[in-house]
């Protein structure tokens, strides 16, 4: 693999993405206010680098194998973990746990059916509803992660989050079950 795209800007958007997890997941470990509102500034650069890796890959032809394998993964790891710390700090507790572990059991569940498909050479294209999905998941994050300092500004952020989560969950399963669909004939041909 050439530097060129080692280290094309798409790229290390993309590694700039990854690299955010261990930085939002340390800011939770931080008491306060202050460690929330870095958490979210981290999170919101990391989430805009969504977008303008793909765009940008696109815009200037620097689509590569290396950036189509890692910009899942890192759109993966970050809600993933992000889920997590929001669960150990009891941002998203009781009922709210449920939407969490929808959102992650899909998240696993169409990448194993993406891999499989891969292998028969069958490309299960990104539709329009999944990346709604992906944005409202992403908000719901945002106002997940300013949760308490949040709620110390203007109320009922962390309700709006959870609120946010399960749409996120709801539009999730809808997803999910598209993929599952495209995918059946091909799973079921052996």
């Amino acid at each position: 693999m050439s530097t060129k795209v080692l280290f094309s800007l798409p790229n290390v958007l993309t590694y700039g993405r990854i690299a955010a997890v261990p930085a939002i997941t340390l800011c939770f470990y931080f008491p306060g206010h202050t460690s929330r509102w870095v958490a979210l500034a981290i999170f919101i650069i990391a989430a805009v680098t969504d977008f303008f890796d793909g765009y940008l890959a696109r815009a200037w032809q620097q689509q590569s194998a290396l950036g189509r394998m890692l910009d899942p993964i890192a759109d993966k790891l970050i809600v993933s973990v992000c889920l997590l710390m929001l669960t150990l700090d009891g941002t998203i507790g009781h009922w709210s746990v449920i939407a969490a572990i929808i959102i992650l059991c899909r998240e696993i569940l169409v990448s194993g059916l993406r891999e499989f498909l891969a292998e028969l050479r069958v490309s299960v294209p990104v539709t329009k509803m999944a990346k709604w999905k992906t944005t409202v998941q992403l908000v719901a994050m945002g106002f997940l992660i300013a949760g308490p300092a949040g709620d110390a500004i203007v109320p009922y952020v962390s309700e709006a989050g959870i609120a946010l989560l399960w749409l996120a969950a709801i539009l999730t399963l809808y997803t999910g079950y598209d993929y599952f669909r495209a995918g059946i004939g091909h799973l079921i041909e052996d």
